[in-house]
């Protein structure tokens, strides 16, 4: 005889549901949790299994995971899950826990009978868009460079950093046609909803520049607006780390325990292109990549356009302050120095004339004494560095959290001499939130 199993914490479901199995001849066992509805399941072998999701004593994700590990015993289970809720999220999470139905109460007669009765099943959550790409958006014609985050580490709203900014990493660039983004820590939120504004629902073409996946640098992503709309295609381009794929490193923290709405719920069209090769091509921008010295896979990006040169390296430690500084144990023979200097000079040769650079700057010397091995900057080396390679205009960049306003100031005018002491005419700024500058090969100049 068929036999069905009803796992729900509210007896008058039960009730109801038995009733109505009853009478289509299912024989009906009930269970008022899901420990003690394994437990059934286990012992008496049902024909199918419906288990409401929000139970004590194991929820309904749990009982689908742990009847379908015990499959030996439970040979051609169908398990429906059943809810009051009716989030995709939970309706992806039941279906990839084992779930083979799922119904939102209340439940309809003939529609539980018609499930139990054949091999239909209802879709699950809705994934990436598989349409054919919308024409997209032409953009403003002009190069130009936006900050939208330039911060480092973690998110530092507040009175203190109105000026430079709080968010985390992003910065935007416009070239030869080209909508390119660099990073997509909290600032990018920001940013989606500027072109959000800015397109008015028309499709865009997408190209985000991922240098790493830690958190700082990706954290965003889940707010960016533009990825929320159909039409947009959204090209993620970087460099496999300690997971494999970038795709599965950015679902992590889009999983339901951290976020309502999976990676792959997400409607625009997303692809990934993780590059093996150091340099590609972004329409006509010419994109050359460098390994940073930075914890895991960390690179930094020279995007060469029409009218200039922008660098992009948010996070890197000078191999030879690190290497060498006494308090990192660093070996102190000539072979370490050689190497320490030809890795650092390899830096300066992907810099070299570059229009603009936009370096880790996160230290000052004194604070770095603390810091060393963990893959920052201070902004003494970043100005070393700008002025070997030639470059016209240095940002700081990545600014330590606990610094405010007041101090980002004061390193930018310590930067500042020490540059002018080089007789040097190199430009230093600090990176700040809102800054819209043209892109130009005699240097950039505020708009």
């Amino acid at each position: 005889m068929k036999s069905v199993l009803l796992i729900d914490d509210d007896p008058i479901v039960r009730k109801v549901l038995s009733k109505t199995l009853s009478a289509a001849g299912w024989e009906v066992r009930e269970a008022k949790d899901g420990e003690e509805g394994i437990q059934a399941a286990l012992e008496h072998r049902p024909t199918a299994v419906i288990c409401d999701l929000l139970m004590p004593r194991c929820n309904g994700f749990q009982v689908c995971r742990e009847l379908r590990e015990k499959a030996d015993h439970l040979p051609g289970l169908k398990i429906i899950v059943t809810t009051h809720r009716g989030f995709a999220t939970d309706r992806l999470n039941a279906f990839e826990s084992g779930a083979d139905a799922y119904l939102v109460k209340p439940i309809l007669a003939e529609e539980i009978l018609r499930l139990l009765a054949g091999n239909e099943t209802l879709p699950a959550s809705p994934t990436n868009s598989t349409k054919g790409p919308a024409p997209a958006a032409k953009l403003p014609a002009g190069n130009l460079l936006r900050f939208w985050g330039v911060r480092g580490s973690i998110p530092t709203p507040g009175p203190n950093t109105v000026f430079y900014g709080g968010n985390t990493t992003c910065a935007e660039l416009r070239a030869d046609g080209q909508l390119i983004i660099l990073d997509s820590g909290s600032g990018i939120r920001l940013l989606g909803q500027h072109l959000a504004e800015e397109f008015k629902g028309r499709s865009l073409e997408l190209n985000l520049l991922l240098t790493h996946t830690h958190w700082d640098h990706i954290q965003g992503f889940p707010f960016f607006a533009p990825a929320y709309i159909a039409n947009n295609q959204v090209r993620i381009i970087g460099y496999e780390g300690y997971r494999k794929g970038l795709e599965s490193t950015l679902a992590v923290q889009m999983e339901s325990s951290f976020f309502p709405i999976g990676l792959r719920q997400l409607p625009s069209n997303i692809s990934f292109l993780e590059q093996r090769e150091m340099e590609f091509h972004i329409g006509p921008v010419r994109v050359r990549s460098i390994f940073a010295n930075h914890p895991g896979i960390c690179v930094g990006y020279r995007l060469d356009t029409s009218s200039g040169s922008v660098a992009f390296l948010p996070d890197h430690e000078s191999y030879a302050r690190m290497r060498l500084h006494p308090r990192a144990g660093g070996a102190k023979g000539q072979e370490t120095l050689d190497y320490c200097r030809a890795e650092d000079q390899k830096l300066v040769e992907f810099l070299r004339d570059v229009d603009v650079l936009i370096l880790d700057s996160q230290y000052d010397e004194a604070e770095y004494q603390t810091h060393i091995g963990w893959g920052h900057s201070c902004y003494e080396d970043s100005v070393a560095t700008a002025l070997a390679a030639g470059a016209k205009h240095l940002f700081l960049f990545h600014h330590d959290p606990s610094h405010d306003d007041a101090r980002v100031s004061r390193l930018v005018g310590h930067a500042r001499e020490l540059a002018a002491s080089h007789g040097s005419e190199l430009v230093v700024e600090a990176a700040r939130e809102g800054l819209e500058i043209p892109v130009a090969r005699a240097g950039l100049a505020k708009a």
